[in-house]
């Protein structure tokens, strides 16, 4: 599903990875922890194709059998929108549109007609216990409500792999554990692939494959 060798990212004379081998099979559940600094975050940007990594000769990025490399920019755009979806800390919902808005607008981007975007992003709602803040916006919903509005939003595309960053850090303990067990809910009904940054060790343990990231390199 990921194959990614000799991943370095350097900004200005600061390296950040150097030189990191990850290799993430269809339908695994993968945390990467480390200390602050230590590149997990840029390592996931980089996995999701939202930066580029500083290439060397060996450098190579392949997600899905797509050789991400050899992509110009509208081409992993188009890659993206259609094989990845994200899940950040701090949801990032447009505060002017509803629930609904929100999660129809990757839809929207990868041209899916607005009445097969909504059944789908109304099928989500139902999955998610949503049905009763399809019309809400942001700010007439919970912290733990706005996190599965952006679940859904990164689920509308039937991506095959989600990158998560810290996504129940700010959440309270009740609804950070209601989205970590969905999250393998998730990949047990439909064989998604997770990649999650996280500090929360009782997510970091329950996935299937924990990675620990020291000054930029992965060590276990």
């Amino acid at each position: 599903m990921i194959s990614a060798n000799q991943i370095f990212k350097a900004y200005k004379d600061l390296q950040v990875l150097k030189g990191v081998d990850i290799t993430i099979q269809e339908g695994e559940i993968i945390s990467i922890v480390g200390a602050s600094g230590a590149g997990k975050t840029t390592l996931l940007q980089i996995l999701g194709t939202l930066d580029k990594p500083d290439y060397a000769s060996n450098t190579q990025l392949i997600i899905n059998d797509t050789a991400i490399n050899e992509l110009n920019d509208k081409a992993i755009a188009k890659f993206r929108n259609s094989n990845i979806g994200f899940i950040f800390q701090f949801h990032q919902l447009l505060p002017e549109f509803t629930a609904l808005e929100n999660v129809c607008i990757p839809a929207f981007i990868n041209k899916t007609p607005k009445a097969e975007a909504e059944k789908r992003a109304k099928e989500l709602f139902t999955y998610l216990g949503l049905t009763k803040r399809i019309h809400h916006k942001p700010n007439a919903m919970s912290g733990g409500e706005q996190q599965r509005v952006a679940v859904a939003r990164a689920l509308i595309n039937n991506p095959k792999i989600i990158f998560a960053d810290e996504p129940s850090g700010n959440l309270d303990s009740e609804s950070a554990e209601q989205l970590h067990n969905l999250f393998f809910k998730l990949r047990d009904e439909f064989n998604q692939t997770f990649v999650i940054v996280t500090h929360n060790q009782e997510l970091a343990n329950m996935a299937d494959r924990k990675l620990i990231m020291v000054d930029g390199n992965i060590m276990s």
